[in-house]
């Protein structure tokens, strides 16, 4: 199917979800965005939705919307994530839950549902995110840590799974990005983290764009199962 390249990004209301969703507009994509409230985001070419990527049949509606909208899938960028900052001691149960629930399982849900309408799609791109948090295995983030440790695992998985279908699947994995989420975040925390990449800056949301824009490249149709870290982690 001929036209423009049509998008689907979770966590598009803000950071660098709506970042993404900018980047790509202005090149020329459709971009299809959600999160679970609304977003002041408007340009042509662009649609929210809001929608929890916990909700299976959520997910599946705005999918077959999308279908009805533009009839294609090209891209699935699975920004949508939350994080947790407790020593393990100290989180509750229902915060663990949260954190697999929306790191995990909506990573997969969404895989699994676009799949069936990226499958069409001739250059079919899947990019999930990790963080640094895996290799650098952080204090005070066991459980954020572990569920992209997870998410990297799925990404492999599917990249295999997925092959067949001529659907790539990779990761990139950010270092802390300045964007308002870090507001929360002591300083002294977020100095050690600098200090422990090769590159000792805060990232960008251009650097994250620049992985993407790697991934969903017609000539990286031979790059899966890939995750890259930002910043000289390893």
């Amino acid at each position: 199917m001929n036209g423009p390249p049509v998008m689907l990004v979770s966590g598009a209301r803000k950071g660098i979800g709506r970042f993404l969703a900018r980047h790509y507009l202005e090149r020329g994509f459709l971009v299809a965005g959600f999160s679970r409230q609304p977003s002041d985001l408007e340009a042509d070419n662009y649609a929210h939705y809001c929608a929890d990527v916990r909700d299976e049949g959520a997910v599946r509606e705005l999918l077959a919307d999308v279908r009805r909208r533009w009839g294609k899938l090209d891209v699935v960028i699975n920004n949508a994530g939350i994080s947790s900052m407790n020593h393990a001691l100290l989180t509750p149960l229902a915060t663990v839950r949260e954190v697999l629930e929306t790191n995990v399982v909506g990573t997969f849900l969404l895989c699994r549902e676009a799949a069936r309408l990226l499958r069409s799609a001739p250059h079919a791109r899947i990019v999930n995110f990790s963080s640094i948090a895996v290799p650098l295995t952080l204090e005070g983030e066991a459980v954020y840590a572990a569920s992209k440790a997870a998410v990297e695992t799925l990404t492999r998985v599917l990249a295999r799974e997925l092959a067949a279908l001529h659907i790539t699947c990779n990761a990139v994995g950010p270092t802390p990005i300045d964007t308002d989420l870090l507001r929360n975040v002591p300083r002294a925390k977020i100095d050690r983290l600098v200090a422990a990449q090769a590159i000792p800056r805060l990232g960008r949301p251009e650097d994250v764009a620049n992985v993407v824009d790697f991934f969903l490249r017609p000539e990286s149709n031979f790059v899966t199962g890939q995750v890259i870290y930002l910043g000289g982690v390893s």
